[in-house]
């Protein structure tokens, strides 16, 4: 495979950020797996800056095609070409069985020549985990991070029903992939009560939270915005995943019934082109809401920040079901972040940090309640601001430097006492 060696220095090295190494993890050897892009995911990117500003080397194994390798001091990136995309479920079966298989035989080459210390999984899927069976019998402590509980997830993008053959093999995985693992980390309470409830004892499972990156998403004290002026433009802001259970089509049902009160509202929808947004923008055209609805594109996460700053009001707009019921949404935190107010749907998995007064909270798949709520901020910009304040605190609480933190306190308690 043709490397890459770039003569720069890796953009975070542990000194410029004022991290001290800790000692029992500085020098070990950690192999990656994660099928999604890198560093686009920001999951792994995190991840695996944590460990290198704690002196670790890393092998990340990912998908995307080029460079086929890549080596940025103690970093090394491998891609594989086999492509994460979306389809129909055995689509999904044969995409992670090869991805899973050709991972698993380099990470068991590699392992000949050198052993690792660790290895550290990302779901989906959750037997990727599988890949770590080599190093594993050669000693690796192995880390399976559970971004998604697969069987909500899959129960929601096919709906499949509760007992189905389907999900209840995806429970088994489940189990399986967690009891493998010496360490399980998800991204919130709700996932941690789930995991523990089916698949293993609450003690084996470390809690660290989609914090948005401080670097791209820094403070800003709700209070610092000018008072909005009567009858500027009130711009509402979407980003993320164009998927049906993100909730977009819920927004431009409420926009629909907002306008009739704040005729200069303005949705701005943010994220990659997806067959479901078509659908979505037809419905704006049969509303007659062209004028009020924006499609504009895929954006970095630096640029991101930057309308966010810009936008009035953030909306997480998720229908009801049972993936969306125990998420947290990072866009959530984002918001907060730039100090903006946030409207979230009034489920566990947001419910569990935030409480009466941090958000605007409305009945989840209701989008007449969705409209009222966005009426609310709309009429009281000091309650909004006020509010902001509010959540400010439950995300300075969880920030990326207490969520790190978090992360490499898990990892070193597996190597503590060895």
């Amino acid at each position: 495979m043709p490397v890459q060696n770039l003569a720069e220095p890796h953009p975070i090295s542990r000194q410029s950020l004022g991290f001290a190494p800790s000692s029992c993890l500085q020098g070990k050897r950690v192999g990656m797996v994660v099928f999604s892009s890198y560093p686009a995911d920001p999951r792994p990117r995190r991840a695996v800056e944590a460990l290198l500003q704690e002196g670790m080397s890393v092998d990340l194994i990912c998908e995307d095609e080029l460079p086929a390798r890549q080596v940025m001091e103690k970093l090394e990136i491998i891609r594989i070409p086999v492509r994460h995309r979306r389809g129909g479920f055995l689509s999904y079966a044969y995409q992670y069985s090869a991805f899973t298989l050709i991972a698993g035989l380099i990470l068991a080459w590699r392992c000949l020549r050198r052993r690792y210390d660790l290895i550290y999984v990302h779901n989906m899927p959750d037997v990727l985990v599988a890949s770590a069976l080599a190093p594993k019998l050669f000693g690796a402590k192995v880390i399976l991070d559970q971004h998604d509980p697969m069987p909500e997830l899959m129960r929601t993008i096919f709906r499949l029903s509760e007992d189905s053959f389907a999900i209840s093999l995806i429970r088994l995985m489940e189990r399986w992939s967690i009891a493998f693992a010496d360490l399980v980390i998800t991204v919130n309470i709700a996932c941690k009560r789930l995991f523990a409830s089916r698949s293993c004892r609450s003690a084996k499972i470390g809690v660290v939270m989609n914090s948005p990156d401080g670097e791209i998403f820094p403070y800003r004290g709700a209070g610092s915005y000018p008072t909005r002026r009567v009858g500027k433009r009130f711009v509402i802001m979407y980003h993320g995943s164009l998927v049906e259970r993100n909730g977009l089509s819920l927004a431009v049902e409420a926009l629909a019934k907002v306008r009739q009160t704040i005729p200069a509202v303005e949705l701005k929808v943010y994220g990659r082109s997806t067959p479901y947004l078509e659908q979505v923008m037809d419905r704006v055209r049969h509303l007659g809401l062209q004028d009020c609805v924006t499609y504009c594109g895929p954006k970095r996460l630096e640029e991101l920040a930057s309308e966010i700053e810009a936008c009035d009001l953030g909306v997480i707009p998720n229908l009801q079901n049972a993936f969306t019921d125990i998420n947290t949404p990072t866009r959530i935190f984002e918001y907060l972040a730039l100090g903006r107010p946030v409207i979230a749907p009034r489920t566990l998995g947001i419910q569990d940090y935030f409480g009466p007064g941090s958000l605007f909270f409305f009945e989840s798949g209701n989008a007449e309640d969705l409209s009222r709520a966005i009426h609310e901020v709309y009429s009281d910009p000091d309650r909004a601001a006020a509010t902001a304040e509010h959540g400010q605190t439950v995300y300075l609480k969880h920030s990326w430097s207490e969520e790190r933190q978090t992360l490499v306190n898990l990892v070193g308690g597996l190597f503590a006492n060895v």
